[in-house]
């Protein structure tokens, strides 16, 4: 509890350390926050081309089913990207200045909400454009899973941050397991798909379906896109009926996100004591 008083004492030292990632980001950029849209549009460029014209997979309304799954990766990803380096990018402020070191990897995490807000945007402008619903039960499921993103994301932040001072190939070691990570993650394909095909499987008496959701990113991916784009099925010719997100209960659903939400606070407490710890060596790491 001390140190948690002695972080919120130092949010304006937060907000500077992200404001200042965000200049350097862009700075003599000609588009500058403009790049931070064009990515999502680009992998809906992408990904269109791919799975709508050379492997069709006809799912409804696919850009927004892509960028909901999207929104959630990109903070992800971004956030532990940035948080791997955070310590070791500034040395200069760890060496000869007092504060809570644990601000760093959070700052990168702030830095990639700035981006997820204007993806967010591309997003909200796409459906209002075209007209596609999502005034719906099922947004209440965003809250709950931006809180079980967030802190999930935050305690591996802290934990690669803590790893990357004494062992630079971390953040090696974390871009390949990124890449691994984000075709395991439903995003790009459906997951009323993986649950159709892993349900009726087991392992050792596990569903494989079961298994599969130990990625904490699956049920957090599939919480934001149960809440924006909501289509779990629909008809096709012949009397068959497509399942492009998991046919579970939204209230399912919302227990599977609590339960990662609640785990990923547990891993967040574990990770910020390890990061505390670690942080003793910094200044002779570094």
């Amino acid at each position: 509890m001390r140190r948690l008083r002695e972080l919120a004492s130092s949010r304006e030292i937060l907000a500077n350390l992200v404001r200042k990632e965000v200049k350097v980001k862009y700075k003599s950029s000609v588009l500058g926050a403009l790049w931070s849209m064009l990515n999502p549009v680009l992998y809906l460029a992408v990904f269109t081309l791919v799975f709508s014209v050379v492997l069709r997979n006809d799912i409804r309304d696919f850009p927004v089913y892509l960028l909901s799954g999207l929104l959630a990766w990109n903070l992800f990803s971004t956030s532990l990207s940035l948080a791997s380096r955070s310590v070791v990018d500034n040395a200069n402020l760890v060496t000869k200045v007092y504060f809570p070191r644990e601000i760093l990897p959070l700052s990168s995490v702030g830095t990639a909400l700035v981006d997820f807000g204007l993806q967010a945007l591309v997003l909200v402008a796409f459906m209002v454009t075209s007209g596609y619903d999502f005034t719906r039960i099922d947004l209440l499921l965003l809250p709950l899973s931006m809180f079980a993103l967030l802190a999930f994301t935050s305690a591996l932040g802290m934990w690669v941050a803590g790893l990357n001072v004494r062992y630079r190939d971390t953040q090696h070691l974390l871009n390949l397991s990124l890449l691994a990570w984000f075709w395991v993650t439903p995003i790009v394909y459906p997951s009323g798909f993986v649950y159709t095909e892993l349900s009726s499987r087991e392992f050792l008496g596990i569903r494989l379906f079961d298994l599969y959701l130990a990625n904490p990113m699956a049920s957090v991916v599939m919480g934001f896109q149960r809440a924006l784009y909501g289509t779990v099925s629909y008809p096709v010719e012949g009397g068959r009926e497509v399942f492009v997100l998991a046919p579970v209960s939204l209230g399912w659903l919302a227990l599977l996100i609590g339960g990662v939400a609640v785990g990923s606070l547990l891993l967040l407490f574990l990770a910020w004591r390890t990061f505390f710890h670690l942080s003793g060596d910094f200044a002779e790491e570094l």
